[in-house]
């Protein structure tokens, strides 16, 4: 049988261990009983430094949660998204289907216009234009090949490979603000 046994113990504290005594059990050896039993279940001392405790296990928490939620967002990208956009396509509720199910019904004005009008609309240069522009390019196509024949593949013994030009700075600068000028 358990014996009752005393403790001595300022005024001021038995007060306030009555308090907290009444909001938790009714006797007062239970409510030291269920305190003892929070702090070794808990591994906590009452020397012991408790704020940093709790801070660091809420941060694991956090990380948990913060890791839970990424898979859940991934498996709503990779699986139950297409999952849902296919379902929507094969009942014909999907985006897609509504915009290939709508006719386009486009009228046309007749309008009178010039020949040249009807050529810039439909995109047509003149055969003059177009030959000139051929003969442009084949001009320009000439000279980046003379230019490329310049350039060298050179191997040396140790390190690596590298391209070599036989040209000076003026000559690639004039081909560059050619290209770049009339494109």
């Amino acid at each position: 049988m358990d014996g009752f046994g005393t403790i001595r113990l300022h005024h001021r504290t038995i007060k306030r261990f009555r308090r907290f005594s009444r909001k938790i059990t009714k006797s007062y050896s239970e409510t030291l009983e269920s305190v003892m039993d929070f702090f070794e279940w808990h591994g906590i001392s009452p020397s012991s430094k408790f704020p940093k405790r709790v801070d660091k296990d809420g941060e694991k928490t956090r990380k948990r949660i913060n890791a839970l939620i990424a898979i859940v967002r991934d498996i709503e990208k990779t699986q139950t998204l297409p999952t849902n956009e296919m379902l929507l396509a094969l009942f014909g509720q999907h985006e897609i289907v509504k915009k290939r199910r709508e006719p386009k019904r486009v009228e046309k004005k007749f309008q009178k216009m010039t020949k040249e009008e009807w050529n810039k609309l439909e995109g047509v240069i003149s055969r003059e234009r177009y030959d000139k522009l051929k003969e442009r390019h084949k001009r320009e196509k000439e000279e980046v090949l003379e230019f490329l024949l310049k350039v060298k593949l050179i191997k040396p013994r140790f390190g690596k490979p590298y391209w070599s030009m036989e040209t000076n700075a003026n000559e690639l600068a004039l081909l560059k603000d050619k290209m770049s000028r009339d494109y």
